[in-house]
Parts: structure tokens; C-alpha cells; sequence
């Protein structure tokens, strides 16, 4: 039971995307009906500043009679985005692997603002040494 004194639907079917801090829940889930529903939920990791975390969450509910007509437009969505700009990550924040070191800065006025990650190097060839 839930605070609101209503049962939890159950969840038939889950599936988990680990994205960075967004974690995305697919469930499937019964209707009183007995008929199926899917929810999409995004949660996404917070840090304060005292160091403890809290998170955001933001759910769709998704019913079978919109699922056509969604698969639709979120595929030409996507294909779009991928037409457009390709499937490489262009901001290295959104890359899974993405750590903030001391190169990042609030100052986009800075130098090293600008410089990509790579750049920030000197290449080195260790035959001369």
C-alpha cells in the first residue's frame, strides 16, 4: 500500500536503461480492467551540497490504443535527430564515461573553455626520449 492508501499496480513486465545520472523504468502494468498499460520513468540523480542526493522523477503513462501512433513519431524523431547530427555525442558531458575534472569551468570566457578535452595535450613521441 501506498501513503495514499491505494495498491501499487503490478508490475507485469520491467525493463532498466542506466543512462549517466537518468535511470529510465519501462514497466508494463495492469489497468483495473486487466488490460496492459506501459509507464516510462525517468530518474535522475541530484547532489546537494552537503553531499546527500536526492532524485527527480518524471513519468509517462502510455496506453495500447496511442501505442501505433507514438512508435511512430518517436521513431521519425529519432531519425531525424540521427539524419541531422549523426549518432556520435557531441557533448562530452552527456558521455557515459563523461568524469568533471579541473579543466571545467562556469567562465566560458576562459581559454580552456573552448578546448576540447583532446586538445588540452601536448602529444609526446617516446623514441626521442
Amino acid at each position: 500500500m501506498s501513503d495514499h492508501g491505494m495498491m501499487e499496480k503490478e508490475e507485469i513486465f520491467s525493463k532498466v536503461l542506466r543512462a549517466g545520472r537518468r535511470t529510465y523504468f519501462f514497466d508494463v502494468r495492469a489497468t483495473k480492467a486487466g488490460d496492459y498499460y506501459l509507464t516510462i520513468t525517468e530518474s535522475k540523480k541530484f547532489t546537494n551540497d552537503d553531499g546527500s542526493f536526492h532524485y527527480k522523477k518524471h513519468k509517462i503513462y502510455l496506453y495500447k490504443e496511442d501505442f501505433s501512433e507514438f512508435n511512430e513519431i518517436l521513431k521519425e524523431m529519432t531519425d531525424y535527430v540521427i539524419d541531422e547530427k549523426g549518432g556520435e555525442v557531441i557533448s562530452e558531458r552527456h558521455q557515459k564515461d563523461f568524469k568533471k575534472d579541473e579543466f571545467d569551468s562556469e567562465d566560458t570566457t576562459s581559454d580552456s573553455a573552448s578546448i576540447k578535452p583532446v586538445e588540452r595535450f601536448t602529444d609526446i613521441n617516446f623514441e626521442d626520449i
